[in-house]
């Protein structure tokens, strides 16, 4: 009888000691998991049309899916917090992609993006990248947002990528490197074309063209046949031309995590 019980306590202390090397394991596993701070705009007027702009979908969901199915942990931020606009144009059918659908199922993540957080409330140290989806609302809040501007810079001096796609290189308008000049300045970007903006007949709507932006802050701007995936990584910064482009610009943000 006293074996038995001998042989009972053993057995529960091994199971102890294996369920505590599990939970040290998966402890080790979320403090090694890589972070990244998607920031979307909170524009949703585009400019003095009367219609509606923000973020574009694609641009959100097909990096959001691809780094977070290669275990990147996500946060999503904006300039007001809360729900960020998305363009109504980029729930239209021509614009579906697997993506998107995937979003349209996913009540999970659209309740995140539902209460993403105030820029004014995330700090760079706590994360290892950025990423800026597009959509027209940057050109009218991030470009000139003061708590944006200041990420950008700070994740860039902390030695960490910043990558943006499409109209979202309309946040290097301002970016500043340590010496005071224009962040993009001498680098490799491309971004959403003055072609491409002409195509959509909003050259005179938006406030200023991402390429004549780029390349008036000194940057070596490149670009692809219209609606062609294209994407560059120059150091920390990488840039994707258009909504094709996401995907891309992920794949390039996710091999520096790496």
């Amino acid at each position: 009888m006293r074996k038995l019980i001998y042989l009972i306590v053993a057995a529960l202390l091994l199971i102890s000691c294996r369920n505590q090397n599990n939970d040290k394991s998966i402890t080790k596993k979320t403090n090694n998991m890589k972070k990244v701070l998607f920031v979307l705009t909170s524009h949703d007027e585009l400019g003095n049309t009367g219609e509606k702009t923000g973020f574009w979908v694609e641009e959100f969901a097909a990096p959001y899916y691809f780094l977070k199915d290669k275990g990147i942990a996500i946060t999503i931020a904006s300039p007001k917090g809360g729900q960020p606009p998305i363009d109504p144009k980029s729930e239209l059918p021509d614009f579906q992609t697997d993506a998107t659908k995937r979003f349209d199922q996913d009540s999970k993540t659209q309740e995140k993006l539902k209460n993403s957080i105030s820029l004014s409330e995330i700090k760079a140290e706590d994360y290892d990248a950025i990423f800026y989806p597009g959509g027209h609302g940057p050109l009218w809040d991030l470009a000139n947002d003061k708590n944006s501007i200041s990420l950008i810079e700070a994740f860039y001096n902390q030695n960490k990528p910043v990558a943006a796609v499409c109209h979202a290189p309309a946040i290097f308008k301002n970016t500043q490197n340590t010496e005071g000049a224009p962040l993009v300045k001498g680098k490799k970007v491309t971004g959403f074309s003055n072609s491409e903006e002409a195509a959509v007949q909003l050259t005179d709507i938006v406030p200023f063209l991402v390429e004549d932006m780029l390349m008036n802050n000194g940057a070596e701007y490149s670009k692809r046949d219209d609606w062609t995936p294209y994407a560059l990584e120059d150091g920390l910064i990488i840039t994707g031309q258009n909504p094709a482009s996401s995907e891309l610009v992920a794949e390039k943000l996710l091999h520096q995590l790496q």
